[in-house]
């Protein structure tokens, strides 16, 4: 049996040491139509069905090996059941309940992993399989052969990344063009503060933060004043004055504390 090194191992069994031999010539992808992290798969298996794949995959990325890629999977159909005894490693991807959602970039770069590793430990040819039985990597409506009864798995989504952005990076990556996903080069400081979103907001960057500044010296202002009041009111509680002195006090109060701020803001006294 082999055990893929990049997934956490949870065997299941009796399969894993029950069922046939195969010599791996496939790689077949599934969806498993249910937001299932790799441990909830193995429970569901484990406890109440005897059909199961080699893998599962969670939408962060967390992949689990359930069976030794050399030990029959019961997912793939008529794949698993040939008489020259060779088969298809099988692995269920956590996806939502209608199989319409796409790869996760996660779960994208895990199977790019585990596909490199099957051409690397089994030699599987790196091309989509032109038959039922033609060796390669493949999706489970690819070729009836491989379900029941039809099947749409792994939804159109995801056919459309396993032949445009999984399959290349397994080839890609097996054959040393790349070893991992391209980096975009830094952005410059300049164009970070100049940035704009023009659907939302159109200043840029060092506006809106001008702009927050002056939002909370203003805000600052504001509070300072009021506290000057409150003190001014204070003061004059229990004292023999009337209203109209209560109130020159408290405007005076304010227009000091606004002062005083606006001279520790700018260093200058305004008129």
């Amino acid at each position: 049996m082999a055990w893929y090194p990049g997934a956490q191992r949870m065997e299941l069994q009796p399969e894993s040491d029950a069922q046939p031999t195969i010599r791996p010539t496939q790689f077949i992808v599934h969806s498993i139509v249910a937001p299932w992290s790799p441990r909830r798969t193995y429970e569901y298996w484990r406890d109440s069905t005897n059909l199961e794949s080699h893998f599962g995959l969670g939408y962060d990325g967390d992949l689990a090996q359930y069976i030794g890629t050399e030990t029959r999977a019961d997912a793939n159909a008529a794949a698993n059941r040939r008489p020259d005894g060779t088969g298809a490693v099988s692995i269920e991807t956590a996806s939502n309940t209608a199989a319409s959602d796409p790869w996760t970039a996660q779960q994208v770069e895990q199977l790019i992993r585990l596909g490199v590793w099957l051409h690397q430990q089994h030699k599987l040819p790196l091309r989509i399989c032109r038959t039922h039985d033609d060796p390669g990597y493949g999706y489970h409506r690819l070729h009836s052969q491989w379900a029941v009864s039809g099947t749409a798995c792994p939804g159109d989504a995801r056919v459309r990344q396993f032949r445009e952005v999984v399959f290349p990076g397994i080839v890609a990556r097996a054959t040393g063009q790349t070893s991992t996903a391209p980096k975009e080069d830094d952005m410059a400081a300049v164009d970070v503060w100049a940035y704009k979103n023009t659907k939302i907001e159109t200043r840029d960057a060092y506006e809106i933060l001008r702009s927050t500044n002056r939002t909370v010296e203003a805000l600052r202002q504001q509070v300072t004043a009021q506290t000057a009041a409150i003190q001014a009111i204070a003061a004059q509680l229990g004292d023999d004055v009337d209203t109209d002195t209560v109130v020159a006090a408290v405007q005076q109060a304010i227009r000091d504390a606004v002062i005083r701020v606006d001279v520790d803001i700018t260093g200058t006294q305004e008129a």
